[in-house]
């Protein structure tokens, strides 16, 4: 899934890049408020991780610009601010959660999983499938209880799909939730990634869908 990370502090910044980019995400980086605005407003992202103490256009003031244009990725909010009202009025302009600097690295990608289980409609860290179990906290794959490895691709690949189960999903859009701004697009990308992974899988998990796209039918019960 990609990241729109918003930071200023470099060094923050480089540490949560890392951390995210540990736990499976594609994460794209911007230090200002007005270029995380647009960035915000024209590509696509699974969720957002907002500082609020930015040059150009201040965190609170992007939120509200994304909510009012219609954007409803979930967005974790991150400050140095630690006063109550302030934490409210992030809530109130559409943060999904909220967490006050300094943070531990494992806390905020926890609390980024579950921004991004609630907005996929998903309760529990480990979304499963038939024979197939994802866990999202340690990033592994089981088939009727037996451990897959998969590629950190491979990983993306299965969890955009099974996160958004039920619903057809496009090459282009996996293209753009699976790699970083800069990667050089294949169109053959993606169509040789679901091979690999259903090869790995060795059960009818993944469905095509001719002309449109790959979907990963809803899960029973």
């Amino acid at each position: 899934m990609r990241i729109l990370l918003v930071e200023d502090d470099d060094r923050i910044a480089r540490d949560v890049d890392a951390a995210l980019s540990a736990a499976g995400y594609a994460v794209s980086r911007e230090a200002d408020g007005e270029e995380a605005w647009f960035r915000g407003d024209t590509e696509a992202f699974d969720a957002v991780v907002l500082d609020l103490g930015l040059p150009g256009m201040d965190g609170l003031s992007v939120l509200k610009r994304w909510r009012e244009a219609g954007q409803r990725f979930p967005v974790l909010v991150l400050t140095a601010r630690g006063s109550w009202h302030e934490r409210v009025e992030g809530i109130d302009a559409g943060a999904d959660d909220y967490l006050p600097k300094p943070f531990r690295m494992e806390e905020l990608v926890a609390r980024l999983r579950a921004v991004l289980r609630r907005s996929a409609g998903q309760a529990s860290p480990i979304l499963t499938n038939g024979p197939v179990s994802l866990d999202t906290r340690q990033m592994k794959v089981s088939v009727n209880g037996v451990p897959l490895a998969l590629s950190p691709q491979e990983y993306r690949l299965l969890s955009y799909l099974m996160h958004h189960a039920g619903r057809v999903v496009s090459q282009l859009e996996l293209t753009e939730h699976l790699y970083a701004q800069d990667f050089e697009r294949d169109s053959n990308a993606i169509e040789v990634l679901v091979g690999r992974v259903r090869r790995k899988l060795g059960v009818d998990l993944i469905e095509t869908r001719r002309g449109f796209g790959y979907m990963v039918p809803e899960a029973a019960g």
